[in-house]
């Protein structure tokens, strides 16, 4: 089955994360977002997969080259000029074919059952089906109402809550069948939601809604990309991670190759380390906290409710609270940061 994941955002709302890095390859529990998509993907039977790319494409293509490490064929279409969600996904018509086909934003994480949704698009014979989501601060979310047999009936766009007519949230998940090219302009700028979908729900044509029940979120803010690292750490999503877990008295490690804490650290809670990090005498951890690959901690430093990125040294008796500190920070010795995100050339409230 064929599948598309849009990755040409420049991802504005995660700066300064995103400055140097696109924002697909923003690490979730030291996995690249669109790795997660991807893996999820190929595990529901996607495995020929077309990805459109604009902002720093190269870092992209030689993270994941043409997929077959996680089991897909992976090809890239660069977008020059962005063409929005459903205008990247037109330039790429030919190589869907004749079936339906699923398309993902790439900043989602889930471990949304993919087989369901498009089971019950083929089944139902929707045009379209969008995934949909419940959620409870419908005013952050563009909003679907359906009739009683799933098919959407229309749309809100942040509603307020007392407006709102749904609590079922699009959850940027969709199933196409090719034919849905003929109700889109053939060049310009088009959007899936205010656009091509609105349209055809006025014309009357089958768009389906169908519920994940399991974990989504989208990881498009830098609050929302924090908590969706501490969701990965507490079990609330099924995903695959990168390292060997250990259970040690109140507290659960999961340790890349070469990774290590010092028996006298102090954890509690759930830590999670990427290959060849040390976390040496005398340091703690608490709560939810990431450590990328090839990170130092020193001696006394303290660490709590934190997402760390690769290359980072948090050196003595430092103390970094429910923070993101990005690739190769040095953290000095003393230094206390608390709720910002340290990049090696700024550091910014959260």
């Amino acid at each position: 089955m064929k599948a598309m994941v849009l990755a040409a955002g420049v991802g504005s709302r995660l700066d300064p994360l995103t400055s140097n890095l696109p924002k697909p390859l923003v690490p979730v529990a030291n996995i690249p977002v669109m790795e997660h998509i991807v893996r999820l993907l190929s595990k529901h039977g996607f495995t020929d997969i077309v990805a459109n790319l604009h902002y720093l494409p190269d870092m992209l293509v030689n993270h994941f080259g043409d997929g077959s490490r996680f089991g897909v064929n992976l090809t890239f279409r660069l977008e020059e000029e962005l063409s929005g969600d459903a205008g990247g996904v037109r330039a790429c018509r030919d190589f869907f074919g004749k079936e339906p086909f699923m398309v993902m934003m790439g900043d989602l994480l889930t471990d949304a059952d993919l087989s369901k949704i498009y089971h019950e698009h083929r089944s139902k014979k929707a045009l379209a089906t969008i995934a949909v989501k419940r959620v409870k601060e419908v005013e952050h979310f563009g909003i679907v109402v359906q009739n009683e047999q799933g098919f959407i009936t229309g749309f809100q766009e942040k509603p307020e809550r007392s407006e709102a007519k749904s609590n079922m949230a699009s959850a940027g998940i969709y199933v196409l069948q090719p034919e849905v090219f003929k109700h889109m302009p053939e060049t310009g700028t088009y959007g899936f939601g205010r656009q091509l979908f609105p349209m055809l729900v006025e014309k009357g044509l089958p768009v389906l809604g169908s519920e994940i029940e399991t974990y989504w979120s989208d990881v498009g803010t830098i609050s929302q990309y924090k908590e969706s690292n501490f969701d990965v750490l507490k079990g609330i999503i099924d995903i695959p991670l990168a390292g060997m877990k250990e259970k040690i008295g109140d507290s659960m490690r999961i340790l890349g190759d070469g990774a290590g804490i010092d028996s006298s650290a102090k954890v509690s809670g759930v830590a999670i380390l990427g290959r060849g990090s040390r976390v040496m005498a005398g340091a703690s951890l608490k709560g939810a906290v990431v450590v990328g690959d090839n990170c130092t901690i020193q001696p006394g430093a303290h660490l709590e409710n934190v997402v760390i990125w690769s290359g980072v040294t948090v050196e003595e008796n430092a103390v970094i609270k429910d923070s993101i500190v990005g690739n190769g920070c040095v953290i000095e010795a003393g230094t206390e940061l608390a709720e910002v995100t340290a990049m090696a050339d700024a550091c910014v409230p959260l």
